[in-house]
Order: structure tokens, then sequence, then C-alpha cells
């Protein structure tokens, strides 16, 4: 999964700098626009899933691709802010900055995952095989989207019981 982080950290970057070096704006796109709003729903809700069940599996390895396709909901978001400014106010250079800081998290969590540092990943401490908690949040916050995610699609708060 660390491959995976440096990889996306270093294409982003590799074309931060071509957009920047080459002087070429992008064109407003009403279509891009649509595609990376589409984008940012259904990456949201694909990060969740994999993410609650590598939670419940004690998986990292399955929690840290939950972690990169959650990357990917972000640069979907950054997708649309850049295309939106560039669209409404002619900033053509926003989006490829907003790449910019999205290639630093890439590589953060690059390191994370290199360590062996999931982002919610469960412990052995925390969740027993007979009590797993998949809807509970962890402790460390890091995992406030998934909160947010359960309470659009329950209607419950994290960790309540039925």
């Amino acid at each position: 999964m660390a491959f995976s982080f440096f990889a996306l950290a270093a294409y982003v970057t590799f074309e931060w700098v071509r957009a920047l070096a080459s002087g070429h704006d992008a064109d407003p796109s009403p279509v891009g626009i649509g595609l990376a709003a589409a984008s940012l729903v259904i990456m949201s809700f694909l990060s969740w899933a994999p993410r609650r069940t590598g939670k419940a599996l004690g998986s990292n390895a399955v929690v840290a691709d939950s972690t990169q396709t959650l990357l990917c909901t972000y640069l979907s978001a950054v997708l649309l802010v850049g295309r939106v400014l560039n669209a409404t106010l002619g900033w053509s250079w926003a989006d490829p900055i907003a790449g910019l800081v999205i290639a630093a998290v890439a590589v953060n969590e690059g390191l994370e995952a290199w360590r062996g540092k999931s982002c919610c990943a469960p412990t052995a401490t925390s969740h027993g095989p007979s009590s797993v908690e998949t809807d509970a949040p962890c402790g460390d916050g890091c995992c406030s989207n998934d909160t947010a995610l359960h309470q659009i699609s329950t209607g419950k708060p994290a960790g309540h019981s039925p």
C-alpha cells in the first residue's frame, strides 16, 4: 500500500510541475465538474465499506486499501474545487496547487502505511474476536469520516445499538 501512495504522490507532483511549467491553462469543463462531483459521492461510500470490513476483520491491509480510496475521494474534492474555481473565477492555478497538497498527504499516508500505522486499524486489545464493534469510531479521531458516513447511511450515531 505504501508504494501505491508514493506512486500517487509522484504522479500528482509530476503533473503539477508539468502544468505549471507548460503554462497551459485547463479549459473550464461542465462535464469535468459533474464527473468530479459524482466521483466525490461515489468514492466516499466506496471507502467506507472496506474500512468497516477491515476493522471488523482486524486487517490492516484492508484498512490501508480503504484509506487509499479515501485519498481518491480527497482527490475528487480537490479536482472539483479546482475546476469550479477555474470555471467561475478563472483561477487556472488552483487545481495544480491543490494537487500538490494532495501529493503531500499521499506521502504522509505512504509513510504511515510503510510503518504499519494504518489509520483506524483495530488492535488486539481493543477488539477481541468475540466483541467486534464495527460501527464504533476509533479513539484517535481519524475515522471521523466513518462516523459521518454511518450517520448518513443509518440515521443513527456510530456505536448506537439497534
